[in-house]
Order: structure tokens, then sequence, then C-alpha cells
């Protein structure tokens, strides 16, 4: 009888995500609700957790159809602060630019743009104190570039040069900036969740003031580490900050992969009993309202929060990505969120404090000197142009004293180096 019952079941079968547009399809996100402004109030920020799960399935909004600031979420900022975040997301456009003609010039083997996700860097930054620490992933140069990190230095990163304060041991735009809160860009998926929830945990076991934050991707949350990260940060209440930068791709894979068709990522957090709110993420002042509600939230010993930024990749994962390969061309022009710099412009003008005629300046104006930065950075070198430090650093920087055996092999390879080229053997 058992056995009869069996044949008669249908046979099991997988299901196997698919994004719902490939290249030659018309994109269309009509299915994309977006709730009114305010549809889900700003709770106090000493709220229980079990009290907001309502937030992990909405969409925090400030920015209206008409490019007002509107409701609780309404961060209040004055015209400055306003002018002075468009103008660190059209810094951080112009330097993703010249950078990546760079790459195209065969300048650099590798760069990464921000294009469409700027808000996520700029506006997270803004909010945050100066000695916050900031676990990045590897699109948020606009923390640097918001925190006024010298553009120099982030080229000469990028091109492995003579001044490239980690001497070429990174791949390009892998930046390391201890004393400007920014720790060491890994190619690994998500390590720096666990390590931002370890440098959480000891400044509060010190008793310190300081938060962290760390980004990542829509696919690094299937990683390991992001789960592991958040059961130490639940169970130690770590004040820490984490973000899901849900731009729909993880390279080529969308975000289907990483568990988007069951439910949100924010809604991840109800499982850890943490805060989660899901934001528009191309919505500069939900981003800051956002990331300042986590922020306060974790300064006041009320736990940690996941934030997920939903939002879009405008172009390529990178310099060695090809989008028109795996999805619809014109994809990003139909965003139903729009583009992050260009409603925080909209938002500007229709208070009276910005103009068309000054955006076009000062986006000129920024060019120039990106422009002006990268001739003074390739002064000390790029690509394919000699080895640019010497050759013995390659050994240094690892033990704090140099054990016997590197330095015999550092002193052959040395000699085997003169030997070959004689006195005249130098870096570039």
């Amino acid at each position: 009888m058992a056995q009869r019952l069996k044949n008669n079941l249908a046979p099991l079968r997988l299901h196997v995500p698919e994004p719902k547009f490939r290249p030659g399809d018309k994109a269309d996100f009509s299915d994309i609700v977006v709730p009114p402004v305010d549809a889900l109030p700003r709770p106090d920020e000493a709220v229980k957790p079990a009290e907001i799960h309502d937030l992990a399935y909405g969409l925090v909004r400030v920015l209206d159809d008409d490019s007002g600031a509107r409701g609780s979420w309404n961060p209040g900022l004055d015209a400055d602060r306003l002018r002075l975040m468009l103008r660190k997301m059209l810094l951080l456009r112009a330097f993703d630019d010249r950078m990546f003609r760079a790459q195209r010039q065969g300048k650099t083997s590798f760069y990464m743009k921000s294009f469409g996700e700027e808000a996520t860097s700029v506006a997270t930054a803004m909010t945050l104190q100066h000695d916050d620490m900031c676990f990045p992933s590897y699109r948020q140069q606009g923390i640097l570039i918001t925190r006024d990190y010298p553009m120099i230095e982030m080229m000469n990163q990028i091109y492995s040069n003579r001044g490239d304060r980690l001497k070429g041991r990174q791949l390009p735009i892998m930046y390391s900036a201890k004393d400007y809160g920014f720790f060491s860009i890994s190619g690994n998926l998500t390590t720096q969740y666990p390590q931002a929830v370890g440098w959480a945990m000891a400044s509060a076991s010190r008793g310190d003031t300081r938060i962290a934050a760390v980004w990542c991707g829509d696919g690094s949350t299937a990683e390991g580490d992001f789960h592991s990260a958040l059961t130490f940060a639940a169970v130690y209440n770590a004040p820490v900050i984490f973000q899901v930068v849900n731009n729909q791709w993880a390279i080529s894979s969308f975000s289907g992969f990483a568990g988007s068709e069951r439910t949100t990522f924010a809604a991840r957090a109800i499982g850890y009993g943490i805060a989660g709110l899901r934001v528009d993420g191309n919505d500069a002042l939900a981003v800051y309202a956002a990331m300042e509600w986590a922020a306060n939230r974790a300064r006041t010993n009320n736990g940690p929060t996941l934030i997920e930024y939903f939002t879009y990749r405008g172009e390529g994962h990178s310099t060695s990505d090809d989008p028109s390969a795996y999805r619809a061309a014109e994809e990003y022009a139909e965003w139903p969120l729009g583009d992050p710099v260009e409603r925080l412009k909209a938002h500007l003008i229709g208070l009276g404090e910005w103009s068309d005629e000054q955006h076009a300046a000062l986006s000129v104006a920024l060019m120039d000197e990106v422009k002006t930065t990268q001739k003074e950075a390739e002064k000390n070198g790029i690509l394919g142009h000699g080895l640019h430090h010497p050759f013995e650093t390659m050994f240094e920087d690892v033990f704090e004293e140099m054990p016997w055996h590197l330095k015999e092999q550092c002193a052959q390879m040395l000699e085997e180096q003169h030997d070959k080229f004689g006195d005249e053997w130098k870096p570039n």
C-alpha cells in the first residue's frame, strides 16, 4: 500500500532561479511595489526588534515623486549639508569615470565603478563619526571620498606605482586606510562581516564610544561569514551596522540565487532577533536617515541593525565584466527608483538651493580636479612601466622580525638580480 502511494507522487524537482529579463528582452519593473513616503513611520531608536518586522519588508523613503522631502524619516538636513552630499556623489562619479577610462587605456589592470549606488557609501559615511570604523566591500570608494582621503593616494593604489602606500600588494581598488577608519578591502567575499563584529565587540568591551559599520552585496549574504557575524552580533548585542547593497546582481548571477525570490534581505534580521530596515537605496535622504537611526541605536547599546539598500548596479560588475551578455540593455533606465544623483539634484532645485547651471559647472570643475590629480599620480608610474618598489619589499611587513629563511631567500634573489642586471638594476 505504501509503495503504491509513493508511486502516485509526482517526481521531486528543484527550482533554479532565473532573472526576469535577458539580453534582447524589454525590462519591465511594474511588479516592484514602491510604497508611499512614510507608509512605515520612523520608530523610536530604542524599539524592540520584534515590534518593527514590517520595516524589513517595506521600503523606507523620504523623497517623494515630486522630489520633495516628506515624512517622519526626513532627516531635516540643511541646504549646505545637501549640497555637500551632492558634491561628494558627483566627485565619486567623476573619479569612477576617470579610473574606468584609465583601465581601458591599459594604465591599470582592474577597476570597479559604483554608478547608481553612490548614495549607499556617501550618505552613510556622512552619517557616521569620523572615527567609527568602516568595513567596506569593494564598491564603497565613496567612503574614502566622503572622508576626504586624498584622491592621489587612491590613484597610486590603483596604479600600484611607487607612491602606493600598500606597495603594490593589493588588487587595484582594494584600499586600506586605518587613519581614515577604512578597513582593508579583501577579495574574499564577506570576510569583513565577522571582522566588523569583532571590532565592535572590542570597542564595547573597552568601554569605547565608536561603532562599526560593514557593507556587502546581495550575493555575499549567501556566504557563511554573513550568518556567523549576525549570530555573534545578536548574542553579544554588538554595536555594529550590517548593510546589504542589493543591486540585483552578483556579477552575472541575479539576486534570486542569494534568496531574494523568497523574501527580502532585510528580513534575515528577524530570524536573529535584531532590527531590520529595507531602504530605497537611490534616495540619499532615506539612506542617510536609516543609517543615522541605526548608528544612534548602536551607540546607545540598543543593538545591531541590518539594513538592505534596494538599488541597482548601473553598469558592469567590473572592467572584466560585460553586462550586455546577461541582462537587458535598458534595465537601469527602467529602474523605478531612478538615479540617486539626479534625485538629490532635483530635490535641491525644488528647494530653490540649486540649478541646472550650477550642477553643470560643478560637474566640470570636479572632472577637472580628478584629471589634474590623475596626472600627478601618473608621475609615480602606471601599469607595465617596470617594477615600482624595491624588489626586497615583497619580504617585508609580514613578520615583526623577518625569519632567517626569508632573509636567505631575499639575499639570494637580490644576488640573482644583480648578476642578471648589474649595478644598473633598480626599480623605477
